[in-house]
């Protein structure tokens, strides 16, 4: 065996960040592009639910959660920026949902 062979790490960084570059580019276009869909159905619904999710301590009461579980990830997909007022964050949603959901298909 030869003892000058010496380990060279460059060829696992490289890999790696390129894998965590590609799970972050892909996740960010899985939710721009598929994600954002379930909403175009109603997403006026969505909106009212998620004004009562940022205002209310228990926003579904003793209805099932499963609507606001969904209208939730929508604080993910378009995050709020500090010190945004809620009436402006609900329009900048509503405006991206309106672009995604009734513009052409790219």
């Amino acid at each position: 065996m030869n003892e000058n062979t010496s380990f060279n790490p460059w060829g696992i960084i490289i890999f790696v960040a390129l894998a965590l570059l590609s799970i972050s580019l892909l996740s960010h276009w899985y939710a721009q592009e598929v994600t954002l869909d379930r909403y175009c159905d109603n997403p006026e619904q969505s909106l009212q639910l998620l004004q009562k999710i940022i205002t209310q301590e228990r926003p579904a009461g003793e209805e099932t959660r499963r609507p606001y579980i969904i209208a939730a990830k929508l604080l993910f997909l378009v995050p709020r920026q500090s010190e945004e007022e809620i009436p402006k964050y609900l329009e900048r949603v509503r405006e991206q949902l309106r672009e995604h959901c009734y513009s052409p298909p790219r």
